[in-house]
């Protein structure tokens, strides 16, 4: 009776050896890498990340900041990640130069792109007597739109180098910017609480904050895809909704210079513009993408001939098979 016992009790410790190797081993290894320093419009990852629920979906989930020198596309072909954080106006023209790249889930139904004035500026039409900042990736994305729509001219626009003291210096100047940063350090800076456009609201299409995999990753890991996605959804509803102490905390230990106030401001204004439970996400849920609103993106930079419609087929270039019965709803 002993020896049963004994034998027993060891291929108990054997068989919980082996549950306990195949735990330690069971969280599939994912990279995410953002498309700048982690801030608050990264919040609902790093929310996923700081409370468990990339490892409760059995992710070991590793997210890397962009930065202005870090090629994402580049990064995510020579399979250096398994998805980036992208934006439609890119991923849809990189198909262009061969670059398979696949938006599956959107966190912003809002682009957080806006134009910067000062306070005596209330319609964005008095902003064709100004002089416009804007960077380079503006200058081929919503640039040609803007001269389109609002008779614009490229004689009234100047590069952006991503300084607001030029702004600050000249009352004619406008400037492009982002939502949650440079309005934050134009009022901090100068006290003054200058006037704010979302390109969004007046008619700008793009998704921003995409998930983006290559077409490798999704054939080869559609399971661990879906899990990142749903499980990155889920951090942005518990960053919005509930504590972001945890998710911000991750912020500031990856970009040190990263403030409470500045992320306390993005938060704000994340909720405050809906952009990323509002539109669609109301109605389907956070993260979702349609075929409709990609088909708007996609007529718009073929209407202002930044893409040619004959190399690119705007079915390729995103799924909705991660989001369409996701509905983490907000």
């Amino acid at each position: 009776m002993q020896r049963f016992t004994r034998l027993a009790a060891l291929a108990i410790s054997a068989m919980a050896a082996v549950c306990m190797h195949q735990a330690a081993h069971a969280a599939d290894k994912f990279t995410y890498i953002t498309n700048w320093y982690a801030e608050a419009e990264h919040g609902g990852f790093y929310q996923a990340q700081a409370t468990g629920l990339y490892a409760k979906a059995g992710l070991d989930v590793t997210l890397k900041m962009g930065g202005p020198q870090v090629n994402l596309m580049q990064l995510l072909m020579a399979g250096q990640a398994d998805c980036v954080m992208g934006y439609d106006v890119q991923t849809i023209q990189v198909w262009e130069k061969g670059i398979q790249a696949v938006t599956v889930a959107a966190a912003f139904q809002k682009d957080p792109v806006v134009m910067i004035a000062h306070p005596d500026v209330k319609r964005f039409e008095q902003l064709k007597s100004k002089t416009l900042l804007v960077g380079s990736a503006g200058q081929v994305t919503y640039w040609p739109w803007l001269k389109t729509k609002y008779g614009f001219t490229d004689a009234q626009m100047k590069p952006y180098n991503f300084s607001i003291q030029p702004f600050l210096a000249d009352p004619n100047i406008a400037q492009q910017g982002y939502l949650a940063s440079e309005p934050f350090s134009i009022e901090k800076e100068s006290k003054i609480k200058p006037t704010v456009f979302m390109l969004s609201d007046l008619g700008w299409p793009p998704y921003a904050m995409t998930v983006v995999c290559s077409v490798k990753t999704i054939q080869e890991r559609p399971r661990q895809v879906a899990a990142f996605v749903k499980a990155s959804m889920e951090g942005w509803r518990s960053y919005l909704k509930g504590d972001p102490t945890p998710g911000n905390t991750l912020i500031k230990k990856d970009n040190p210079n990263m403030t409470d106030d500045l992320l306390a401001y993005g938060i704000a204004k994340i909720k405050e513009q809906g952009a990323v439970m509002g539109g669609d996400a109301a109605k389907y849920g956070i993260g979702v993408i349609t075929d409709a609103r990609m088909k708007q993106t996609y007529d718009l930079l073929v209407q202002h001939k930044l893409l040619d419609p004959s190399k690119v087929d705007i079915k390729k270039t995103y799924t909705t098979q991660f989001v369409k019965d996701l509905k983490v709803m907000p």
